[in-house]
C-alpha cells in the first residue's frame, strides 16, 4: 500500500516574497510544513492529538531542489506524502507545482518525534503513523549531508538574537527562520542575481528563546556556499547551498 498524497492550492502573496518578487526559501519551507500540517489535520491528526502522546514532530534534515521560485500572485499547488518510516525516523516528500503541474521545487525531509519531558528523540507512536499509510522499512532514503565549514577559511559572520516570535509550539526556533539567517549572511547584490537550486541542511542542536546565534558563511566556489549556525561554540545547523545566475 502506497502512502497517501495530499494536495492544496496556494496563492503566493507579497509577504512571502523578497524584493525581487520571488518566494523566499524560508517561505517555501513554511509552505511545505503547512501542507504537511493540513494533511495531518485532514487525517484526524491535529497538533493536540500528537501532543497527547507527550511528543512533537521535529525535522532533522532537509534536501530541497529548486527549478524556479514562483512570483507574487502566482497560484501554485502544494503536494506532500509521508512516504516511509521506521522506529525513530520518518521520511516525507514535498512538491511545489506550477499552474501546469510542472515541478517548481521538490523537497525531502527526515522527521523524528521529540519527547517534551527530556527534549530527546523517542520512538514514533504507531497511532500517529497509521493514517498516512506510510511504508514501514528498516532503510529510509539517505539525504545528502551538508559539508562542514573549513576552519581555515575566511568566514563572514552575522549575529542574531532569538526573539519570542521566532519560537514555535515545540519551544524552539521555527525551522524556516534558519534559512533567513543562513541566506541573510550573503550580500544583497548576490541574492538579487542568484537563485538557490540545491539546498541541503542538517539541524544538530536546538535554538531556543534568548539564545545569541551567529550565521557564518564561506563561498567554497563560484556556485556553492557553505553555512552554519552557531550558539557560542555549539553547532546548531550546517547547510550547503548551490546557486545559479538569474
Amino acid at each position: 500500500m502506497s502512502a497517501k498524497a495530499y494536495t492544496e492550492p496556494h496563492r503566493v502573496v507579497y509577504y512571502e516574497a523578497d524584493d525581487t518578487g520571488h518566494l523566499t526559501v524560508a517561505m517555501l519551507i513554511n509552505l511545505f510544513v503547512l501542507v504537511s500540517d493540513d494533511q495531518s489535520i485532514d487525517l484526524g491528526l491535529p497538533t493536540d492529538f500528537i501532543q497527547s502522546f507527550g511528543v512533537g514532530w521535529v525535522v532533522t534534515q532537509y534536501h530541497v531542489q529548486i527549478t524556479r521560485l514562483p512570483q507574487t500572485g502566482e497560484t501554485v499547488t502544494l503536494k506532500t506524502r509521508a512516504t516511509a518510516y521506521n522506529r525513530y525516523f520518518a521520511y516525507r516528500e514535498y512538491w511545489l507545482l506550477d499552474a501546469h503541474g510542472e515541478t517548481l521545487a521538490y523537497g525531502e525531509g527526515i522527521w523524528v518525534t521529540m519527547s517534551y519531558a527530556n527534549r530527546k528523540i523517542t520512538t514514533i507512536p504507531a497511532e500517529i503513523m497509521a493514517p498516512y499509510q506510510s511504508e514501514e522499512t528498516g532503510r529510509l532514503p539517505r539525504l545528502p549531508r551538508p559539508k562542514r565549514l573549513d576552519e581555515a577559511a575566511t568566514l563572514t559572520t552575522k549575529p542574531y538574537r532569538v526573539r519570542y516570535f521566532d519560537i514555535d509550539n515545540n519551544g524552539h526556533v521555527n525551522n524556516a527562520h534558519y534559512f533567513d539567517w543562513l541566506l541573510d549572511s550573503l550580500p544583497a547584490d548576490f541574492l538579487r542575481t542568484h537563485q538557490p537550486v540545491d539546498v541541503q541542511i542538517r539541524f544538530e542542536n536546538e535554538v531556543q528563546y534568548g539564545h545569541q546565534v551567529a550565521s557564518q558563511v564561506v563561498h567554497s566556489d563560484a556556485t556553492t556556499t557553505q553555512h552554519r549556525i552557531m550558539i557560542g561554540e555549539t553547532i546548531a545547523a550546517i547547510a550547503t547551498v548551490g546557486w545559479q545566475n538569474v
